[in-house]
């Protein structure tokens, strides 16, 4: 099949095309490679993509036309956001890129009849601080992420309603592995206690429970959907690791994993952060067989290796 990855640039999307191609289908990306973190790394994704024979099509979303490459589009899955909670980003670009980026790309998808399924990737963060229920409970996002990442998902089933677009929503929670981006908290602490650094942790979150889950699963999870296109459409899943650990316990595991202690420093507390998230995955596991296999020891110890073998080649 011909599938599209906006967004393949980054860390989960990258892995989601790789697993593509390595199925045999017919993989191209879109990505406008913001600067929201180090363009190195993107690159650096970009040139392990390419070398697997995937195109890549730098192109934003929310101002270019990509009429030319939807042509015969039978799967999209739609990565491409502003990520993250933060602070220092404005609202403006979370609307641009999570919003009104969405809305364009499903009314150029909307005329390609050759589409048999569009994969939205959401997020936990749509549920708000207790990200803790299934797919039916009411969204309480407290961050601007969150809020305009829910209305993305919600254009998107709108499409489905009234157009009969193919859509299935999939909201990821915390995922953690290779290629994680610089600025979330594995990454940071695994650099930073290989390069002996002080690690910044906001106050209290050492305490918050995260049902952490590994990029390896989320992939599993994507590609499953593939086989049950006609059973997700106009359906959201959550998609996770029912087992959770606290940051502390994460943070501990990194410790031991590396045999070195954190260098702790701690920060204010976060506005908008999740206090705690605990995937429920019944829907996914019934519907699309969806089972998450790698423990967090596991798969922290993977992302350790990675970092040592690649991320310090990467220039930040």
């Amino acid at each position: 099949m011909k599938i599209i990855v906006t967004g393949i640039a980054g860390a989960i999307g990258s892995h989601v095309a790789e697993a593509l191609k390595k199925a045999s289908h017919d993989v191209m990306g879109i990505d406008a490679i913001t600067d929201y973190y180090a363009t190195e790394i993107k690159e650096a994704n970009v040139d392990d993509l390419e070398s697997a024979g995937i195109t890549v099509v730098r192109k934003d979303l929310a101002t270019d036309d990509i009429s030319k490459e939807l042509e015969g589009v039978e799967v999209l899955y739609h990565f491409a956001a502003q990520p993250g909670i933060s602070s220092s980003t404005p609202f403006e670009d979370y609307l641009k890129n999570n919003i009104v980026a969405t809305q364009k790309l499903l009314e150029a998808v909307s005329k390609h009849p050759s589409l048999k399924l569009l994969v939205h990737i959401s997020t936990s963060s749509i549920y708000g601080a207790h990200a803790d229920s299934d797919e039916t409970s009411i969204p309480k996002p407290t961050s601007f992420y969150g809020v305009t990442k829910l209305a993305g998902e919600q254009l998107a089933l709108s499409y489905a309603r009234e157009k009969g677009l193919p859509v299935t929503v999939l909201r990821l929670f915390s995922v953690y592995g290779e290629r994680e981006r610089p600025e979330k908290l594995y990454s940071k602490v695994i650099e930073n206690i290989l390069h002996d650094k002080p690690f910044t942790l906001y106050d209290g979150s050492e305490k918050h429970r995260r049902s952490y889950t590994y990029v390896g699963d989320v992939v599993k999870a994507c590609l499953l959907v593939l086989d049950k296109v006609e059973q997700v459409k106009g359906e959201i899943f959550n998609i996770g690791n029912d087992m959770t650990i606290t940051t502390g316990e994460g943070l501990a595991i990194v410790e031991k994993i590396t045999g070195k202690k954190i260098l702790m420093q701690k920060v204010p507390s976060r506005a908008g952060d999740q206090l705690e998230t605990m995937a429920k995955i019944d829907k996914a596991r019934k519907i699309i067989g969806y089972n998450p296999t790698v423990s967090p020891e596991e798969g922290l110890r993977r992302q350790v290796e990675w970092h040592k073998k690649k991320a310090s080649q990467i220039t930040k």
